[in-house]
């Protein structure tokens, strides 16, 4: 795990992980993101967000773009400053189309779990940007003026 930062608030963190999903520790990940966003007095809600959003993400790229192959990559990104922090998770995975999704807010799709994490990302994110082919993401989460 690479990254590089200070203890000021205000400073710039930055840090990029690149493994095997075998090795991936999400929990060690959110952790060190919460402490930067904290670290920088975001709210907890947002925190939390943040939290879950990047948990849905890596496992996403796990379960769905690598088919559960833990020898495959998932590399994880994020830049984290005082106003907002951006994240990007990729997978060696050859990507889907996300109008493909079925809607799991619509009446016809509540029994089926499709599409919930990505529902999660982007009801919690300022911006989720799904890059063509559809193997990587990216998610803004942009700090409430106080």
């Amino acid at each position: 795990m690479n990254s590089q930062g200070s203890d000021h608030h205000d400073a710039f963190f930055a840090m990029e992980v690149d493994l095997p999903y075998c090795e991936l520790n999400i929990e060690q990940i959110q952790v060190k993101v919460a402490s930067e966003l904290c670290s920088r007095d975001y709210p907890k809600e947002g925190v939390f967000a943040v939290r879950l959003a990047i948990e849905e993400a890596l496992v996403n790229a796990y379960r769905h773009g690598n088919k559960k192959d833990a020898d495959k990559r998932v590399t994880f990104e994020c830049s984290i400053d005082s106003t907002s922090a951006r994240f990007e998770v990729s997978d060696e995975g050859p990507g889907f189309d996300i109008s493909s999704v079925p809607d799991p807010t619509d009446e016809a799709n509540l029994e089926i779990p499709s599409g919930r994490g990505l529902l999660l990302m982007r009801e919690y994110m300022t911006q989720v940007e799904f890059v063509p082919p559809g193997n990587r993401v990216r998610m803004h989460y942009q700090r409430l003026a106080e």
